[in-house]
């Protein structure tokens, strides 16, 4: 087997190449898994591509993204997790030598720790590559399974991927029809089992958990004006911009703010039951597919165009 594998590398901001590396050797708790198709983050990775993510730990360039991927098991080692031939969704890896895998997934054959991978139905194909969002979605809502009971929220803002995700885990877990707020016309549709309006048509005041996936960090006042008394917001997107607020209506609604951290493993194993059994669904939310070839493109159309709510690259091709 080649120790190299194909990568897309993000050599600086803006500058993209599909570059053939050596991988890590393969070690003792490791498999390989042959990559069928990556998600491209409109988040994190937005601000990789544009050099505006703020600093934290091993940032820098040049860089393989991606942490939405699926592929085939290709190779074990005796007493692994899954087999070879089995599907499985992998939440990043540090695969790629001579560049910083941040997140590293974003390749045609990863090596990772076999326990890093989650086995998922064949069934799924590329929706698979959601599992990350869902993923953290559910863990902004439930804090890993320590919050009891959960706090589902009733106005969601944003209604791209997480959005949607977080609206339909809301209805999956029994929650009210949360309120979801979407500025952009094109954006407005495809709701299920939800509302989906603009804000300047809501009057309401009395939110007691609003969720921001926007990353717009200019909201926060504005959202803590229409929280009810011991309402809370919680800050589930990725902002590039510090955040700040008035004191004295925070103070006067007595406000809770949360900032939603990273999934954990067990919070994607919830979300994957939760799909395989059919209680959430994944339906409608990739909207593009293109090539490795068509890598470049792909990246600019999933920062630009405001009907691309996830681009998959297929690696297959």
């Amino acid at each position: 087997m080649s120790n190299t594998a194909q990568a897309i590398v993000f050599d600086a901001p803006q500058q993209l190449s599909i570059k053939t590396l050596e991988v890590k050797a393969f070690e003792a708790n490791d498999i390989e898994v042959d990559v069928t198709f990556s998600g491209i983050s409109t988040g994190t990775e937005r601000l990789l591509w544009d050099g505006s993510m703020p600093p934290f730990p091993g940032l820098g360039y040049p860089l393989v993204p991606g942490y939405e991927t699926v592929g085939l098991v290709s190779k074990v080692n005796p007493g692994s997790s899954v087999q070879v031939g089995d599907h499985v969704f992998v939440p990043g890896s540090y695969t790629f030598q001579g560049v910083r895998n941040i997140f590293g997934g974003a390749g045609s054959r990863l090596i990772v720790a076999h326990d890093r991978a989650v086995k998922v139905s064949p069934e799924l194909g590329p929706k698979a590559v959601l599992l990350a969002l869902a993923a953290t979605c559910y863990h902004a809502i439930a804090l890993g399974g320590e919050r009891q009971p959960m706090v589902l929220p009733d106005l969601i803002v944003g209604h791209g991927v997480m959005g949607r995700l977080l609206a339909r885990i809301t209805v999956a877990l029994g929650g009210p029809s949360p309120v979801v707020w979407e500025t952009q016309a094109l954006r407005q549709s495809g709701a299920e089992g939800y509302a989906v309006i603009h804000p300047n048509d809501d009057t309401r005041k009395d939110y007691k958990a609003v969720y921001d996936v926007s990353g717009d960090s200019s909201l926060l006042n504005s959202l803590i004006m229409r929280l009810s008394p011991g309402g809370e917001v919680v800050l589930a997107g990725f902002y590039k911009q510090d955040l700040s607020f008035a004191f004295a209506p925070a103070f006067m609604r007595e406000a809770q703010i949360r900032a939603a951290a990273q999934w954990k493993k067990h919070d994607l194993l919830a979300v994957t039951r939760m799909v395989e059994t059919g209680q959430l669904s994944l339906e409608g939310m990739i909207t593009h597919t293109y090539k490795l070839s068509q890598a470049l493109e792909a990246y600019k159309v999933a920062f630009s165009d405001p009907l691309c709510l996830k681009m998959m690259l297929d690696w297959t091709s």
